[in-house]
């Protein structure tokens, strides 16, 4: 059967024999790395090649063996770390980790950081612009402060935009690499990630930016085994805390045995009750139907454990109010596409009025005429926007 490699184009580079030291299977290939023939080129062209760290031990992993790899194909051009700080939500060692890891390798290391504030701050703008477009209805159901699965706004914007901001400054013109440590066994959608793309995030007029994934094929026990090969020693989040992934220390795709492992480490209980403070404010809990504040209540003390319990009343009231709410007014590209009638303009009305109540929020448009008349003024707006350049409104 003809594999993989030989049908995408891809290469992995063959690698030394190894001692099974680690578990991982003597017949097995250790430790390979994935390449593609466009990578080869930019790198045979000396291009600047950034290394993506956030402490964790797939990024750990990565580091050492792209530069292992740079090293065994000659690569001329300057290498680097590149490192995210999410700021309060991270754990705390995640930075000198990745700052041990640079001084090992001996490559200098580009922290960045989102200048509009970190993930906390970004959770918090978000509620407070959510809750004023509510009052005013620019959306008709209240928008949740959080990321979730399907809109991940933290890893794109704190980690994405800002990263490859730093990229395209530190070389205006010519070809980057960017090499990132993600692996195929990870989920479902990481397994139909390709070796290499055209990164659009880091493209200019006079360069063009490449995403490299080299380790898609490793298991996370060869990526174990490969940081101990080293020398190295895994994060503490893993070796103390029992947590299985690095990243914020309360993630939205934290299973609940990692969220109980970050509440268990102290330098994390202070962003833990702020988070549950938002929950409590907005009625909106952390990961779906899980509530932040239920995963350790023994870091909260009484007064916040009562405020908790009422807003998980105060959401189920939002709940019930806004399912109301016929599936055809809810948002969709282009919202509002449709003129509500009177009487689904009275339910609108109605359903405001009571999400106010629950959520303690002062708001307009709260009786059938006012919100036809908002509606109006909605649609009139967006078929001018939409006429000189297809700006619309979004629930996000």
């Amino acid at each position: 059967m003809e594999s993989l490699s030989a049908i995408s184009g891809m290469r992995s580079t063959p690698s030394i024999p190894q001692l099974d030291l680690f578990g991982i299977g003597g017949t097995q290939r250790a430790y390979g790395i994935e390449t593609s023939p466009e990578i080869d080129v930019v790198l045979g062209r000396a291009a600047p090649v950034f290394i993506g760290v956030s402490g964790g031990r797939d990024s750990m992993a990565l580091a050492y063996r792209v530069s292992d790899h740079l090293q065994e194909v000659g690569h001329a051009g300057p290498r680097f770390l590149i490192h995210s700080d999410l700021g309060r939500v991270e754990w705390r060692e995640s930075l000198p980790v990745c700052e041990r890891l640079a001084s090992r390798l001996g490559i200098e290391l580009i922290v960045v950081r989102r200048q509009a504030g970190d993930m906390m701050d970004r959770w918090l703008n978000r509620w407070k612009n959510n809750v004023a477009r509510y009052k005013v209805l620019e959306c008709v159901k209240l928008i949740l402060p959080w990321s979730t699965p399907t809109s991940r706004f933290c890893s794109g914007e704190l980690k994405g935009q800002v990263l490859a901001s730093a990229m395209r400054k530190r070389f205006p013109t010519g070809d980057v690499v960017s090499a990132v440590g993600i692996r195929r066994d990870e989920s479902s959608s990481r397994a139909k990630m390709p070796v290499w793309k055209q990164d659009y995030r880091t493209m200019r007029k006079r360069g063009v930016g490449h995403t490299w994934n080299p380790i898609l094929g490793w298991t996370r026990q060869e990526v174990n085994a490969y940081i101990k090969s080293k020398g190295d020693q895994l994060h503490p989040a893993y070796t103390i805390y029992g947590s299985s992934r690095v990243s914020c220390s309360y993630c939205i795709m934290s299973s609940l045995n990692d969220l109980v492992a970050a509440a268990s480490c102290s330098d994390n209980e202070a962003i833990y009750r702020e988070m549950v403070d938002l929950e409590i404010e907005s009625t909106f809990s952390f990961q779906g139907n899980r509530w932040l504040g239920d995963v350790a209540p023994a870091l909260l003390d009484a007064d916040t454990k009562g405020r908790l319990a009422e807003a998980k009343e105060r959401a189920a009231a939002r709940q019930a109010a806004e399912a109301h709410l016929a599936e055809h007014l809810l948002f969709k590209k282009g919202w509002p596409t449709a003129m509500p009638s009177e009487h689904e303009a009275h339910t609108i009305a109605w359903v405001r009025r009571e999400v106010a109540s629950a959520v303690g929020l002062t708001v307009q448009f709260t009786d059938a005429d006012t919100v036809m008349q908002r509606y109006a003024e909605l649609m009139a707006s967006a078929r001018e926007k939409a006429s000189v350049g297809g700006f619309e409104l979004e629930e996000a």
